[in-house]
C-alpha cells in the first residue's frame, strides 16, 4: 500500500516528553477520506496512553481523538463528503461492522473490537493507529462526521469526545424537558454534561467538594449546586435525581449520591474505569430499583445526531487554546484540573 509521511507529536516511550517526528499515513483507498487537520482537542485519554498509565501503549505513541479540519482528498467510491468540506475524525476509526453491536450503530462496543483512532491495530498499515496530533489523517468514509458549518470551529474538537460521552448517556437514559440530571464533578466532561442536559430541557445540578466551583457551574447553565461533603446539603436532594452522571477520572467512593437517585433512576459512569475500593452499598438499590451503570463514548450515528444537535442549539465547550509546543505544559496543568475547560490545539502551530 502506497503511504506518505506527515509531521506529528509524539512520544517514543512513557519516560519521554511529546515531541516533533515523522509519521507515515496510507494514501487514500476508494473508501477513504484524507483531512488536513485545523484543530485537535486534548483528553485525559491522551495523557494516560503517551504515560501507559493504563498499559497497553504502542510506541511510538501519537495521541488525539478529537480532530476537526479539512478535506484535502476523497476516494473514488466515496459519496457523503467532497474535498474542501469540513470533517470529524472521534474516538474510533473502524469497527467490524458485522457484529450486534456495530448492527445497531454502538461500534464502541465492537465485538470484534473497533480499532482507536490512536494506540489501536492498523489494519491497513499493519502496526497501531496513529492520532490527531498530526499534520493530516486518513479515515475510511463510514467513520468520518459532518461538522455543522455554524459552529466556531476552535471549539468543536472537544465535542468528539467530551460532548458524546456525556451525550450518549443522556439520550440512552432518556432524558428530556423536565428530566432531573445531576452531574459529579466540573470539568471536561462534567461542564458538557451540564451544557448538554440543559439543551434537552433538564433541571440540572451540579455535585461537587469544592464551593468555588459553585458560580462556575451556574453560569455553564447549571440550576443549582450541591456540595457533596456538607450532609445536610446531600439530605436536601434524597430521591431526586432521575440521572446521575458521574465525569470523576478516579477511584471514589458513590454510595453517596446512590441515595439521591429518584425511583428506578441511575447513576452512570462515564470518567472513572477500575476497580472500586469502597463497596457498593445495596439497600439504596434494592428497596429503590436504583441502578450503577457504566457508558463509553458514541457510536458514529449517535455522534452525528450529537453534532447536529450542538449545531441547532450552538452548543459548544470552553477551551483554552495552545501551541503544538506546549503540549507537555498542558499535560501538566490537566493533572492539576487547571484548565476551563479543555485544551485545544491549533495544529497550524505544526507548522512552525
Amino acid at each position: 500500500m502506497n503511504t506518505f509521511n506527515v509531521k506529528a507529536y509524539g512520544t517514543p516511550s512513557k519516560d519521554e516528553d511529546l515531541n516533533e517526528m515523522k509519521i507515515e499515513r496510507r494514501e487514500v483507498t476508494p473508501t477513504d477520506i484524507e483531512i488536513e487537520i485545523l484543530y485537535c482537542g486534548v483528553c485525559h485519554s491522551d495523557l494516560h496512553t503517551a504515560r501507559n498509565d493504563w498499559g497497553g501503549t504502542k510506541y511510538p505513541s501519537v495521541p488525539g481523538h478529537e480532530i476537526v479540519g479539512r478535506i484535502t482528498k476523497v476516494g473514488s467510491e466515496v459519496t457523503k463528503f467532497k474535498v474542501g468540506d469540513l470533517a470529524g475524525v472521534g474516538c474510533l476509526v473502524d469497527s467490524c461492522k458485522e457484529c450486534e453491536s456495530c448492527k445497531q450503530d454502538l461500534e464502541q462496543y465492537c465485538s470484534n473490537g473497533s480499532t482507536g483512532t490512536y494506540n489501536g491495530a492498523d489494519k491497513h498499515l499493519q502496526g497501531h493507529t496513529f492520532g490527531g496530533y498530526s499534520e493530516k489523517i486518513v479515515v475510511t468514509e463510514s467513520f468520518c462526521l459532518k461538522i455543522p458549518e455554524n459552529l466556531d470551529l476552535k471549539a468543536v474538537a472537544p465535542l468528539l469526545c467530551a460532548g458524546i460521552t456525556t451525550w450518549s448517556p443522556l439520550k440512552h437514559w432518556n432524558v428530556k424537558e423536565g428530566s432531573k440530571v445531576a452531574v459529579v464533578g466540573l470539568g471536561g466532561l462534567g461542564h458538557m454534561a451540564i451544557k448538554l442536559a440543559k439543551g434537552l430541557g433538564a433541571e440540572v445540578t451540579l455535585f461537587s467538594r469544592s464551593p468555588d466551583k459553585i458560580q462556575d457551574a451556574l453560569d455553564l447553565g447549571a440550576d443549582s449546586v450541591v456540595i457533596s461533603t456538607y450532609e445536610n446539603e446531600m439530605e436536601t436532594v434524597k430521591g431526586k435525581f432521575d440521572l446521575i452522571i458521574d465525569t470523576v477520572p478516579y477511584d471514589h467512593d458513590i454510595n453517596p449520591y446512590v441515595g439521591t437517585l429518584n425511583i428506578s433512576g441511575t447513576l452512570v459512569l462515564v470518567g472513572y474505569i477500575g476497580k472500586m475500593e469502597e463497596p457498593l452499598f445495596t439497600p439504596p438499590m434494592v428497596l429503590g430499583r436504583r441502578s450503577v451503570a457504566g457508558s463509553l463514548i458514541g457510536g458514529i450515528k449517535e455522534t452525528q445526531e450529537m453534532l447536529d444537535f450542538c449545531g441547532e442549539h450552538n452548543i459548544l465547550p470552553e477551551i483554552e487554546m495552545i501551541n503544538i509546543q506546549d503540549i507537555n505544559n498542558a499535560y501538566e496543568r490537566m493533572l492539576k484540573s487547571d484548565v476551563k475547560y479543555r485544551f485545544v490545539i491549533d495544529m497550524q502551530s505544526l507548522k512552525k
